[in-house]
């Protein structure tokens, strides 16, 4: 018998219309005020807990990652830390809402959240993340969930005037991990079991095989596109 597959279905990257909002101060300037600021956080509240979206398109037929576009090198899923005894599926709408919605109140897109997808857990106040706690640490000082949170067919998108939101294909991201990470570069594995339906502009919709090849090498100038 089969296993069970989650379907996703994707929409055109130009379906949605993008802006800007006021911007947001970074909390640190510099890895070492994160680390300090990490550390009395841990000591007042204990493990930290966060949320991030995988927020998926298409271009050219192929999946898109939405990703926060800090500067020129640091790139970051929407999402951030729960408050205390916050409920996961409640802070990262909250986080989005803050993050991407717009300032009118007309224009807020009612964000669903799916399923958790992955999770990761931070060892100490390093960068490194894993996905899996290691045999000798009892005390992890960060767990972050990811979660599948499917796009609107259309929307409206307004991110800090300090931060790009871009769309960056699978086939970038894949074991990409100098330029985005130990986490965002292993994206394209965690939604490998997923299969996706790409949606043309008149919101019909084809199915895409699980084993339908992804861009050639030809393809990859269009590596990254931004919104």
């Amino acid at each position: 018998m089969a296993g069970r597959q989650t379907n996703v279905t994707l929409h055109p990257l130009a379906n949605y219309n993008f802006g800007s909002k006021a911007e947001k101060v970074e909390k640190d300037a510099t890895l070492q005020e994160r680390t300090t600021r990490l550390k009395a956080l841990y000591q007042q509240q204990g493990m930290r807990r966060s949320v991030e979206a995988i927020l998926l398109v298409h271009q050219h037929r192929h999946p898109h990652l939405l990703l926060l576009q800090v500067n020129a090198s640091f790139f970051k899923l929407p999402g951030g830390r729960l408050r205390p005894h916050e409920d996961e599926v409640a802070g990262l709408k909250r986080k989005l809402h803050n993050t991407l919605s717009p300032e009118g109140a007309s224009l807020v897109t009612n964000w669903e959240v799916g399923e958790c997808a992955a999770t990761f857990w931070r060892s100490g106040f390093e960068p490194a993340m894993y996905p899996y706690i290691p045999p000798h640490i009892t005390k992890p000082k960060e767990v972050k969930r990811l979660f599948l949170v499917p796009m609107p067919e259309r929307c409206y998108l307004a991110v800090p005037k300090n931060v790009k939101l871009v769309a960056v294909p699978l086939f970038e991201l894949y074991d990409n991990l100098p330029r985005f990470g130990m986490v965002i570069s292993q994206i394209p594995i965690i939604v490998s079991r997923v299969r996706f339906a790409m949606a043309n502009d008149q919101s019909a919709v084809e199915k895409r095989p699980s084993d339908a090849p992804t861009l050639g090498s030809e393809q990859q100038g269009d590596a990254q596109g931004q919104a």
